[in-house]
């Protein structure tokens, strides 16, 4: 494996950007006219995803049947044992208790289809935006999809296998793979660089076993960042912050990187772990962690890591376009919140239900997070730290992206 030197490892990153902030299917000038900025809202429980508008009021303009093949699914599942077995165990652990049927979606840069993740049916589908019908499939390796990344030109979607630690780049025009990749344990967030040369992953582990405790750690698995070209799928770098937390005398914390968002130099790297409440600061040209902020704790929400969903304390993050504030997800604490990004203080603590999700709206104005545990999603304004509005979506909403529709789309008939 080649090893960079921190000034080729920061040039590498400078070229980053977290696809959750900066749209990647954004549409040429030419048809920008004919196209319409929008939010996808990815209902996991339902196994649908509600399209609103993507600034000011977030009103409803639709809602998309993810799950339209969904009787064949599930009779290719019953009649296979080990995918039966496997359904189940997703619906029992991190489903707590659902199925899972969207993780992720993107549109094509048209705005003609919507590309989506589905963890319960371990695949990837295009759905026709004007028909609800699916265009294409593609089953990944082992038994459940996860995360997505869009190329910044809109024509690569990265997914990844979470049973197979591996990572599977699409065409995202016909689904026909292009080339993949190996991970860590359990692959989950995926970062193409701005420049389209790499892709960033993340391996969380397991995340599903009660083996919380810090001396059982080990059992979590091998937790990573992967960076490869995005041309041969090669390994380039591995970035393990098990080393960095030790460095700074954190070794009962958690090195399974969630949500993560790079600063608008890309200089600076902040993301979540596992059991935390809170985020660190990673400085890229060093390689070490700069500053450590600890969040508030709600006092209804309990300690013990073993209540906490899916490993995840606060799970979700974003930065508005200056790179002033970033928007905190607290997931088992009940709020978000904006945190300036110089000093590190906190605003106002907003209430939200299991916030699962932080992107930035539209206009670049506000933070929005999905509230899991109310099936709504609110925006709260970068500037004052306040909440402005909340629309309601469907079951357990999750990811939440920025896309693109026809100008006059409306939701196709069921």
């Amino acid at each position: 494996m080649p090893v960079l030197k921190p000034r080729h490892l920061c040039a590498m990153a400078a070229a980053v950007v977290l696809t959750a902030t900066v749209p990647a299917t954004a549409a040429s000038a030419a048809d920008a006219a004919a196209l319409r900025e929008v939010l996808f809202v990815g209902n996991n429980w339902d196994g649908t995803a509600d399209v609103i508008k993507s600034s000011g009021d977030l009103a409803k303009i639709g809602r998309i049947n993810v799950v339209p093949d969904k009787d064949a699914r599930m009779a290719e599942i019953n009649a296979d044992p080990i995918k039966w077995i496997y359904f189940m165990a997703i619906r029992n652990s991190v489903g707590e208790g659902h199925d899972q049927f969207v993780d992720d979606m993107y549109s094509t840069p048209d705005g003609k289809s919507v590309v989506v993740s589905r963890p319960s049916f371990a695949d990837v589908v295009s759905i026709d935006l004007a028909t609800g019908k699916i265009n294409w499939r593609f089953k990944v390796s082992g038994y459940r999809a996860d995360h997505m990344a869009v190329s910044p030109d809109g024509t690569r979607v990265a997914v990844s296998a979470s049973t197979a630690n591996t990572v599977h780049v699409l065409n995202i025009n016909t689904g026909q793979q292009l080339g993949s990749f190996a991970t860590g344990d359990k692959p989950h967030e995926n970062i193409f660089s701005r420049d389209g040369k790499y892709i960033w992953n993340m391996a969380i582990g397991d995340v599903n076993t009660d083996s919380d405790a810090p001396w059982q750690d080990f059992t979590k698995g091998d937790r990573h960042i992967t960076v490869v070209d995005a041309t041969t799928y090669k390994q380039v770098k591995i970035i393990d912050m098990r080393d960095r937390l030790n460095a700074i005398g954190l070794k009962d914390y958690s090195d399974a990187v969630r949500p993560a968002v790079f600063s608008p130099d890309e200089s600076k790297l902040y993301f979540q772990v596992s059991f935390f409440n809170g985020f660190f600061e990673y400085d890229v040209a060093t390689d070490k962690i700069t500053r450590t902020k600890t969040l508030p704790k709600n006092p209804a929400t309990s300690d013990d890591r073993t209540t906490m969903v899916n490993d995840s304390r606060h799970h979700g993050l974003s930065m508005s376009p200056d790179g002033s504030k970033l928007c905190v997800a607290g997931t088992m604490d009940d709020y978000a919140t904006v945190v300036n990004r110089t000093t590190l203080q906190e605003g106002p603590l907003v209430t939200v239900s299991k916030p699962y999700w932080a992107t930035v709206s539209g206009d670049g104005k506000s933070c929005v997070v999905s509230e899991s545990g109310a099936d709504q999603v609110t925006a709260i304004d970068f500037a004052t730290g306040q909440k402005t509005v909340s629309v309601p979506v469907g079951d357990h909403p999750q990811r939440v992206r920025l896309g693109h529709v026809a100008a006059d789309w409306t939701s196709p008939a069921s």
